[in-house]
């Protein structure tokens, strides 16, 4: 009988090699049937087949080069299938994609692409069974090769035992991998080092010292949670960074990310401090981030905090106290034929953002459109009704803007004017794109699951300096003054950078893009990439909007 199997390269195998000769010289198995079984299954083809392509698998993942781009696949097919079915009844193409993509050759393929992505390949062994009297405790060694990555896995204190225990699993990471470790476990021993009565410092420190094969003893817990992860993904509407945190569990565990970035959320488990890893990146190791309740506490902290003469600290502005921006749930909104997301302009005045969509509807008077305003002013010579206004009464308009018809509104030298909700979604329906330039707290009756916006923030050069000599140069015209015939004066210009930044505090956060308005030219073409961006590839968007 051949002693070892036959790789695909025409070598054998040293894993199943090393099995089989230790199988033979085995004294447990006296049963000659369940031995010869053993070997025939070793020696088999199909387990031969089963170890090459598990060893190729996991060097592929070694590799950064050929990492996977995403690892939900199947989720893109089922959320591509769901936009198909209503028109497959319309195109023979549609239809022919549609069935092609529910074949389960195709279906199969994508599961183990995302299998092999999330690296569920990797084996998790059963706990072998200890036979141990009541009054001793059942004990399990682990080893595990240091290297350049993080263990993945956190320890404290017990309150009330004093023993140090697992924390938490990183999700990814060489712990976790292992399968071995698991929340809850107590560590008695790292290299032959008994931790009792040491600090979690102390044993940080231990292993900061140690090289090469790392040597645990651990008493098992006696539950283990659920390791799986979750899909949320979420968009972060602050920024972070975990070495300038004092309260993180462990500053090398964390994981530093700016506002605006996704982030996929794998375990909530933990009230505190969730783990997650940036949508995109190439790492499997997950890492930690304040949970939405542990940043609302912080945020909510900072509101209140005390100033220096004792009275309580306050905002001088309109922000919404409810709204505490930490995170939102967001999912891919894939882009559908012939409807069109309006595109919101928001910034300070004077910024240029009427003169920006106004150049982008004259670039396509049949695409781009504006809504009409409505004002309850008289109409002037030369105006048309309907064309530069729509004109009502001052009781109507009052009566629509209580009824909430009105998504923005305001009174200029004792006349009301306003745009409709209604006028947005006409030119929706249209199959048109809606452009608009409202005042920024217009968004928030504007970033619905109705309308789906794409808000785009137009802000000023960085600096005073950049801002004037662009103004000067293009001899802009003041838009404090009705009249239009001067330039900017230095306190408009300092008031439209305060006016920006004020905006990008507190709504900065819900724009999916930004476009600094320095040369006009070059931000309008910035604008009409972002719009066809809008139109033709899949975005993140709330999860709400897309269900």
């Amino acid at each position: 009988m051949t002693a070892a199997v036959m790789a695909s390269d025409g070598s054998y195998d040293p894993v199943i090699s090393k099995l089989i000769t230790s199988l033979k010289e085995s004294e447990g198995l006296s049963d000659e049937q369940d031995l010869g079984f053993l070997q025939n299954l070793l020696q088999s083809k199909e387990l031969n087949a089963l170890v090459n392509v598990h060893s190729k698998v996991a060097k592929i993942n070694k590799d950064d080069r050929i990492a996977p781009l995403l690892s939900s696949s199947m989720q893109v097919l089922l959320e591509t299938l769901e936009l198909l079915a209503p028109r497959c009844h319309i195109s023979p193409l549609c239809r022919e994609i549609f069935h092609l993509l529910q074949t389960p050759h195709l279906q199969s393929l994508l599961f183990a692409h995302d299998a092999i992505a999330q690296k569920d390949f990797y084996p998790h062994l059963p706990e072998i069974p200890v036979e141990v009297d009541e009054d001793e405790e059942t004990i399990k060694i682990v080893q595990l090769v240091k290297s350049n990555e993080p263990l993945g896995a956190t320890i404290k204190t017990d309150e009330e035992t004093g023993k140090i225990i697992i924390a938490r699993i990183m999700h990814g990471g060489a712990a976790d991998r292992s399968g071995l470790i698991h929340v809850g476990d107590e560590v008695i021993e790292v290299n032959n080092i008994n931790v009792e009565g040491k600090t979690p410092g102390d044993v940080l420190q231990i292993l900061q010292n140690s090289e090469g094969t790392i040597t645990f003893k651990l008493v098992p817990s006696d539950g283990k949670l659920d390791q799986r992860e979750s899909k949320v993904r979420v968009k972060a509407y602050f920024d972070y960074e975990p070495e300038n945190d004092p309260y993180i569990p462990c500053k090398e565990a964390g994981l530093g990310f700016v506002r605006g970035d996704i982030l996929h959320i794998v375990s909530q488990d933990d009230s505190y401090w969730w783990q997650a890893r940036k949508e995109g990146e190439k790492t499997t190791r997950a890492g930690l981030i304040p949970s939405r309740a542990l940043q609302e506490r912080r945020i909510l902290h900072e509101r209140t905090a005390k100033e220096p003469n004792g009275e309580a600290k306050t905002e001088n502005d309109d922000f919404d106290r409810e709204l505490i921006a930490t995170y939102e749930e967001v999912a891919k909104l894939y882009p559908r034929p012939g409807v069109f997301r309006p595109i919101v302009l928001i910034g300070a005045p004077g910024i240029g953002r009427n003169e920006l969509k106004r150049r982008l509807v004259a670039r396509d008077p049949e695409k781009y459109k504006s809504p009409v305003p409505y004002t309850t002013r008289s109409m002037r010579p030369g105006e048309v009704a309907g064309r530069e206004y729509l004109f009502v009464t001052r009781e109507k308009m009052e009566a629509d803007i209580a009824a909430g018809k009105f998504i923005e509104y305001g009174e200029y030298k004792g006349h009301l004017y306003g745009t409709s909700g209604e006028s947005v979604k006409s030119i929706v329906n249209a199959g048109c794109v809606c452009v608009l330039s409202p005042h920024y707290q217009a968004l928030k009756t504007l970033r619905t699951a109705q309308l789906k916006p794409y808000i785009v923030h137009i802000r000023p050069p960085a600096t005073f300096e950049s801002l004037k000599q662009t103004r000067t140069k293009a001899r802009a015209k003041s838009t404090f003054d009705e009249t239009n015939s001067r330039g900017f004066t230095d306190d408009e210009f300092q008031e439209m950078i305060k006016s920006d930044e004020r905006i990008n505090f507190l709504y900065g956060h819900f724009c999916d893009d930004e476009i600094l308005n320095g040369d006009l030219t070059e931000a309008f073409e910035k604008l009409v990439e972002l719009a066809a961006k809008s139109e033709s590839e899949p975005l993140w968007a709330p999860t709400s909007w897309v269900q």
